[in-house]
């Protein structure tokens, strides 16, 4: 989420809106949504929880007591801006189905998701603003707010679902493998981060889903963060909202925990749960990159020269050579 932390940051880790590495965690728990920002370039992520819930259907007078583990492994290669990660969840279910008067008991696990995939950060706004220098003579030049605070970070997003074998959450006319895709936008602002994910999802088969997840997400200080999240479902299988809200606490730079739940507005099913989780990374980050074009570069050499110019005509004791 996305994203935790970046002013020092439910990822979104605290987050620096300079560059693609940052110098503390960038983990998207413990949110539904992932921040548009990959993790670094030779970084490698482990971001997992477990979380318990209940679903509870009052026309079909079916209940589930859940337990599940969520996993999520990324790491940055070739460049900043590209990450691979596989992500999923694995889920133990108890389901009680009210017949009359006689309750039936079943219960199966098996992975619930599984989804190896690609994203790749199309556009960063901030990478040249990390070059400006700030304003000595004015507060609000340098912290006010400019219509070009709402451009977001933009990236991409693709990969693949994998289940197989006899998997009681796949329903017969679902294929074991399918394709996902996303695109996602991120804002930085200051200690607040607004992140944007919408999905396709098993796209092409019996039953694609299609999803908006909106995360806002508040550093409290350089410690703490807490999280905000609305999401919404949509497909011919199951449409649902769904509300989730939590915080994440810095350990140390490469370690966070995090807590969170949700609730959905709705009784076919109704649901609730309640996640705890971890994240860590293994820092093997050799420098921070910042990519310039050419035009960027070509106006640095120019504002250097330009400073070494005025540094010249200016003598120690402030005079100014003639």
């Amino acid at each position: 989420m996305k994203r935790f932390f970046i002013a020092s940051l439910f990822s979104i880790a605290c987050f620096s809106a300079q560059a693609q590495y940052t110098e503390t965690i960038n983990s998207n728990r413990p949110g539904g949504s992932q921040g548009a920002f990959a993790v670094g370039n030779q970084v490698l992520q482990f971001e997992t929880g477990a979380r318990i819930g209940n679903d509870d259907h009052n026309r079909k007078k079916i209940e589930k007591d859940l337990f599940g583990i969520d996993y999520e492994v990324r790491y940055g290669f070739l460049m900043e801006q590209l990450e691979v990660s596989l992500s999923g969840s694995y889920l133990q279910t108890n389901q009680y189905t009210n017949t009359g008067g006689e309750t039936l008991e079943e219960k199966y696990s098996n992975f619930q998701s599984n989804t190896l995939g690609l994203k790749y950060l199309v556009y960063d706004p901030y990478k040249k603003r990390s070059l400006e220098k700030p304003n000595i003579y004015s507060w609000k030049a340098n912290n006010g707010f400019k219509w070009r605070d709402l451009i977001p970070a933009v990236s991409i997003y693709g990969g693949a679902n994998l289940l197989f074998g006899d998997n009681p959450y796949l329903l017969e006319e679902e294929s074991a493998l399918s394709p996902r895709a996303a695109l996602i936008t991120q804002n930085n602002w200051g200690r607040f981060v607004f992140v944007m994910n919408f999905i396709a999802d098993k796209i092409g088969g019996e039953y694609p889903s299609y999803s908006g997840i909106f995360t806002m997400t508040h550093s409290v200080n350089e410690k703490v963060s807490v999280f905000g999240e609305y999401q919404a479902i949509k497909s011919d299988l199951y449409a649902d909202d769904i509300a989730r809200a939590g915080g994440a606490y810095l350990i140390t730079k490469d370690l966070q925990v995090d807590i969170s739940g949700l609730v959905n507005f709705k009784d076919t099913p109704s649901k609730w749960q309640v996640a705890l989780g971890v994240s860590y990374r293994i820092d093997m980050h050799a420098e921070d990159e910042i990519i310039m074009d050419e035009k960027t570069k070509k106006a640095e050499e120019k504002e250097s020269k330009k400073e070494k110019r005025n540094s010249e005509l200016v003598n120690p004791d402030g005079t100014m050579n003639e």
